[in-house]
């Protein structure tokens, strides 16, 4: 798999051909490329974070990649095996000048990924990003550093819990009434790096029982890990088996949050962002963001508070632009990506996990009951071919159909009907349009669906 590069890193498969993966090299070439960058935010000697989740080729990336660091005279953070937030969390406490993740998020175990931090532990803005991916193209003329001034390593395995004891001090985690609770717990930690730091929090915030599914570290995904009801059957059968009050899952370097009922079934990805919203908002007054792929459910239960919600377009970059501008005190995607800002600006499942249970806690109801509290909406997600057809003529035309519904152009379109939405975007890869419907049934958001598709 060629290697794929945008704001949100650069990934690729591991093994195979230079031309066909992510290769030692690449993996020089864009470290050396963001080390020049970091280089030009400060007139310090520089000093970067680097963390990494379980994949198999981890360790292998994270030599050369602090290798190169080093050899450009950045001193490195090493924090080891770590989530993408706690590596976030890493950079503003040591504040440091960036991070780099090394982690491919929910792609299987083949692939790999640099993702890159700036010195607030966010990802890059577009412009930042582009500066790397063009300097990256002509690295022949970047310096690196004599032998006397190379980077140091300095290792702190202490991280995880550094960040659970940041989450564990937060106002809203109530800890006592997760301990009064005495929840029966179950996780899938997919043998990766939720393995160390899941059970960790569980037990900090009070949950002595827990049942621990794919819970080694070492990389070896039992399954598909993104964290889809197809792929969650086991964790599924083990909260019922074990009676468990809620299944917890995660993906690899844990930033997306999944939930089970207590009868099997599922929360929906789309409602955890919603369940957390609506705990957030009954202490917190304010406003709540998401992206335009979202369930509109978020909307709905915002403004039950009085708040008002915005949408960004789609990507964590994004949304966290858009909750800084409008001052918003929660806000994430509908795949299960929490942003709490009283902790930091990026997609956090352990805090997630924090204040879902200090919600489910007070709530003194079921999962499964606490689910039927909100707006029951239905989304689909469909792929329509149109290779040989100009894509952002065809996104022209639809808007100009659909005017009256004042459809948004931030990100492809999106229009938004009194019983649903249609939200198209193309694909920057494959010659297809990307089609998102949600109403109130399944049925009714496949017609939604259906009457763009007639139109193109």
């Amino acid at each position: 798999m060629p290697v794929i590069t945008s704001i949100s890193g650069i990934r690729g498969t591991i093994g195979g051909t230079i031309k066909d993966s992510l290769n030692p090299l690449d993996i020089v070439k864009f470290t050396t490329a963001y080390g020049n960058w970091v280089k030009t935010q400060t007139t310090a000697k520089p000093r970067v974070v680097v963390g990494r989740d379980a994949r198999i080729s981890g360790e292998m990336v994270d030599l050369l990649v602090t290798g190169t660091l080093m050899s450009m005279g950045i001193d490195v953070i090493n924090i080891g095996l770590a989530t993408t937030p706690t590596t976030e969390v890493a950079v503003i406490q040591e504040q440091a000048d960036g991070g780099i993740i090394l982690t491919a998020s929910h792609n299987p175990k083949n692939w790999n990924a640099l993702k890159l931090l700036n010195k607030n532990g966010e990802f890059l803005s577009k412009i930042d990003g582009e500066k790397i991916f063009e300097t990256a193209k002509n690295i022949d003329s970047i310096e690196y550093s004599s032998v006397d001034d190379l980077g140091e390593i300095i290792k702190d395995r202490e991280y995880v819990y550094k960040h659970i004891d940041l989450i564990k001090e937060l106002p809203l985690v109530d800890i006592e009434a997760i301990k009064k609770a005495n929840f029966k717990v179950a996780i899938d930690c997919i043998n990766s790096v939720g393995a160390i730091s899941v059970p960790h929090l569980l037990k900090e915030l009070g949950v002595s029982q827990i049942y621990e599914l794919n819970c080694v570290p070492n990389g070896e995904f039992a399954h598909n890990p993104e964290p889809l009801p197809e792929n969650l059957t086991e964790i599924s059968e083990l909260v019922q088996k074990k009676g468990a009050d809620i299944g917890f899952v995660v993906d690899p370097d844990v930033d997306r949050l999944a939930i089970i009922n207590e009868d099997g079934t599922m929360f929906g990805e789309e409602y955890t962002l919603v369940a957390v919203s609506d705990y957030i908002l009954q202490n917190k007054e304010g406003n709540t963001v998401s992206n335009l792929s979202s369930s509109r459910a978020l909307a709905d239960v915002t403004k039950n508070f009085g708040g008002e919600y915005f949408a960004s377009a789609v990507g964590e970059l994004n949304v966290v632009e858009k909750m800084k501008e409008v001052g918003a005190v929660i806000g994430g995607e509908g795949n299960g990506g929490i942003i709490y800002p009283e902790l930091h600006y990026g997609r956090d499942a352990l805090v997630g996990i924090a204040l879902f249970l200090s919600h489910l806690a007070k709530s003194n109801l079921k999962t499964s009951e606490l689910r039927k509290k909100y707006p029951e909406y239905q989304i689909i997600k469909l792929k329509k071919n149109i290779e040989g057809l100009d894509v952002d003529e065809i996104l022209k035309m639809i808007e100009k159909d659909f005017s009256e519904f004042n459809p948004s152009t931030i990100d492809g379109v999106k229009i938004d009907f009194p019983e649903g939405w249609v939200h198209l975007r193309k694909s920057n890869t494959e010659p297809i349009i990307r089609i998102y419907a949600e109403s109130k049934t399944k049925n009714d958001a496949e017609k939604l669906a259906q009457l763009i598709i007639d139109k193109i």
